[in-house]
Protein backbone atom coordinates (compact mmCIF):
# COMPACT_ATOMS: atom_id res chain seq x y z
CA UNK A 1 0.00 0.00 0.00
CA UNK A 2 0.82 3.15 -0.15
CA UNK A 3 -0.47 6.82 0.48
CA UNK A 4 -3.32 8.42 -1.07
CA UNK A 5 -3.43 12.11 -1.63
CA UNK A 6 -6.55 14.21 -3.05
CA UNK A 7 -5.93 18.08 -3.43
CA UNK A 8 -8.28 20.39 -4.16
CA UNK A 9 -10.54 17.31 -5.87
CA UNK A 10 -13.73 18.77 -7.84
CA UNK A 11 -16.13 16.93 -10.59
CA UNK A 12 -18.87 18.62 -12.37
CA UNK A 13 -21.01 16.42 -14.40
CA UNK A 14 -21.54 17.21 -18.20
CA UNK A 15 -24.98 19.70 -18.15
CA UNK A 16 -24.46 20.63 -14.32
CA UNK A 17 -24.55 23.91 -13.44
CA UNK A 18 -22.93 22.94 -10.16
CA UNK A 19 -20.14 20.89 -8.63
CA UNK A 20 -20.67 17.17 -7.43
CA UNK A 21 -17.71 17.50 -5.50
CA UNK A 22 -15.92 20.60 -4.42
CA UNK A 23 -12.37 21.43 -3.00
CA UNK A 24 -11.91 17.83 -1.56
CA UNK A 25 -8.38 17.68 0.15
CA UNK A 26 -7.73 14.17 1.38
CA UNK A 27 -4.42 12.27 3.07
CA UNK A 28 -4.39 8.64 3.39
CA UNK A 29 -0.69 7.47 4.99
CA UNK A 30 0.47 4.58 4.06
CA UNK A 31 -0.60 1.38 5.29
CA UNK A 32 -3.68 3.19 7.21
CA UNK A 33 -7.39 1.42 6.45
CA UNK A 34 -10.23 4.45 5.68
CA UNK A 35 -13.92 3.86 5.67
CA UNK A 36 -15.83 6.94 3.47
CA UNK A 37 -19.37 7.13 4.85
CA UNK A 38 -22.36 9.75 4.12
CA UNK A 39 -25.32 10.02 3.11
CA UNK A 40 -27.07 8.65 -0.35
CA UNK A 41 -25.80 10.64 -2.99
CA UNK A 42 -22.98 12.84 -1.36
CA UNK A 43 -20.31 11.51 -3.35
CA UNK A 44 -18.84 8.58 -2.04
CA UNK A 45 -18.81 6.50 -5.08
CA UNK A 46 -17.75 9.04 -7.38
CA UNK A 47 -14.66 9.70 -4.72
CA UNK A 48 -13.23 6.14 -5.24
CA UNK A 49 -13.97 6.40 -9.15
CA UNK A 50 -12.08 9.26 -9.58
CA UNK A 51 -9.24 7.61 -7.60
CA UNK A 52 -9.76 4.54 -9.62
CA UNK A 53 -9.31 6.15 -13.02
CA UNK A 54 -13.01 5.26 -13.95
CA UNK A 55 -13.95 8.73 -14.14
CA UNK A 56 -12.39 12.14 -14.82
CA UNK A 57 -11.48 15.30 -12.22
CA UNK A 58 -12.95 18.35 -13.53
CA UNK A 59 -10.53 19.93 -11.29
CA UNK A 60 -7.52 18.89 -8.15
CA UNK A 61 -5.07 16.40 -8.77
CA UNK A 62 -5.17 12.58 -7.15
CA UNK A 63 -1.60 11.04 -6.44
CA UNK A 64 -1.34 7.57 -5.81
CA UNK A 65 2.14 7.21 -3.81
CA UNK A 66 4.42 9.94 -4.63
CA UNK A 67 3.19 10.02 -8.46
CA UNK A 68 0.37 12.34 -10.36
CA UNK A 69 -2.21 9.94 -11.42
CA UNK A 70 -4.91 12.75 -12.52
CA UNK A 71 -5.32 12.05 -16.08
CA UNK A 72 -3.91 8.61 -16.46
CA UNK A 73 -6.36 5.86 -17.28
CA UNK A 74 -7.49 3.32 -14.73
CA UNK A 75 -5.44 0.28 -15.76
CA UNK A 76 -2.19 2.88 -15.46
CA UNK A 77 -2.70 3.08 -11.81
CA UNK A 78 -2.29 -0.44 -9.79
CA UNK A 79 -5.76 0.05 -7.85
CA UNK A 80 -8.05 -2.85 -7.36
CA UNK A 81 -11.68 -2.56 -6.46
CA UNK A 82 -14.20 -4.66 -5.82
CA UNK A 83 -17.48 -3.84 -6.90
CA UNK A 84 -20.74 -4.23 -4.64
CA UNK A 85 -22.39 -6.94 -7.59
CA UNK A 86 -19.25 -8.58 -7.41
CA UNK A 87 -19.25 -8.74 -10.80
CA UNK A 88 -17.77 -12.87 -11.22
CA UNK A 89 -17.98 -14.24 -14.67
CA UNK A 90 -20.89 -16.80 -14.19
CA UNK A 91 -19.43 -19.57 -16.58
CA UNK A 92 -15.77 -19.53 -14.94
CA UNK A 93 -14.99 -21.19 -11.90
CA UNK A 94 -13.41 -19.95 -8.98
CA UNK A 95 -9.90 -20.44 -9.78
CA UNK A 96 -10.84 -19.00 -13.46
CA UNK A 97 -12.38 -15.81 -11.74
CA UNK A 98 -9.77 -15.71 -9.06
CA UNK A 99 -7.05 -15.66 -11.62
CA UNK A 100 -8.63 -13.78 -14.37
CA UNK A 101 -6.62 -10.30 -13.76
CA UNK A 102 -3.52 -12.56 -13.47
CA UNK A 103 -3.98 -14.20 -16.98
CA UNK A 104 -5.02 -10.60 -18.48
CA UNK A 105 -1.83 -9.32 -17.06
CA UNK A 106 -0.15 -12.10 -18.79
CA UNK A 107 1.52 -13.91 -15.64
CA UNK A 108 2.63 -17.66 -16.17
CA UNK A 109 0.18 -20.61 -15.60
CA UNK A 110 1.47 -21.63 -12.97
CA UNK A 111 2.60 -18.68 -11.29
CA UNK A 112 -1.28 -17.80 -11.50
CA UNK A 113 -2.11 -21.46 -10.14
CA UNK A 114 -0.07 -20.91 -7.35
CA UNK A 115 -0.69 -17.63 -6.37
CA UNK A 116 -4.87 -18.35 -6.86
CA UNK A 117 -4.74 -21.41 -4.36
CA UNK A 118 -3.01 -19.20 -1.60
CA UNK A 119 -5.71 -16.49 -1.84
CA UNK A 120 -8.47 -19.34 -2.09
CA UNK A 121 -6.62 -21.03 1.18
CA UNK A 122 -6.59 -17.38 2.78
CA UNK A 123 -10.00 -16.72 2.44
CA UNK A 124 -11.20 -20.38 3.44
CA UNK A 125 -12.48 -21.08 -0.11
CA UNK A 126 -9.84 -23.56 -1.50
CA UNK A 127 -12.47 -25.91 -1.30
CA UNK A 128 -14.61 -24.33 -3.76
CA UNK A 129 -11.96 -23.38 -6.65
CA UNK A 130 -13.72 -25.88 -9.18
CA UNK A 131 -17.43 -24.53 -8.47
CA UNK A 132 -18.76 -21.35 -10.66
CA UNK A 133 -20.59 -18.38 -9.31
CA UNK A 134 -24.18 -19.77 -9.43
CA UNK A 135 -23.35 -22.24 -7.45
CA UNK A 136 -22.19 -20.17 -4.41
CA UNK A 137 -23.40 -18.67 -1.39
CA UNK A 138 -23.76 -14.74 -1.48
CA UNK A 139 -21.00 -14.68 1.03
CA UNK A 140 -19.00 -17.00 -0.70
CA UNK A 141 -19.36 -15.12 -4.09
CA UNK A 142 -18.32 -11.89 -2.16
CA UNK A 143 -15.21 -13.70 -1.06
CA UNK A 144 -14.12 -15.00 -4.53
CA UNK A 145 -14.74 -10.85 -5.44
CA UNK A 146 -12.26 -9.79 -2.69
CA UNK A 147 -9.88 -12.52 -3.45
CA UNK A 148 -9.45 -11.81 -7.47
CA UNK A 149 -8.74 -8.28 -6.08
CA UNK A 150 -5.59 -9.59 -3.60
CA UNK A 151 -4.36 -12.00 -6.10
CA UNK A 152 -3.21 -8.97 -8.48
CA UNK A 153 -1.32 -7.72 -5.20
CA UNK A 154 -2.01 -4.01 -6.08
CA UNK A 155 -0.75 -1.10 -4.41
CA UNK A 156 -4.64 0.48 -3.41
CA UNK A 157 -7.21 -1.68 -2.71
CA UNK A 158 -11.21 -0.65 -2.31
Amino acid sequence: MARVLLERLEKRWLGSDKNTLTDINVQIPDGEFWVLVGASGCGKSTILRLIAGLEQPTGGQIYLGDRCVTHLPARERDVAMVFQNYALYPHMTVAENLGFGLKMRGMPRAEIGDRVQAVAKSLSIDHLLHRTPPQLSGGQQQRVALGRAIAEMPKFFY
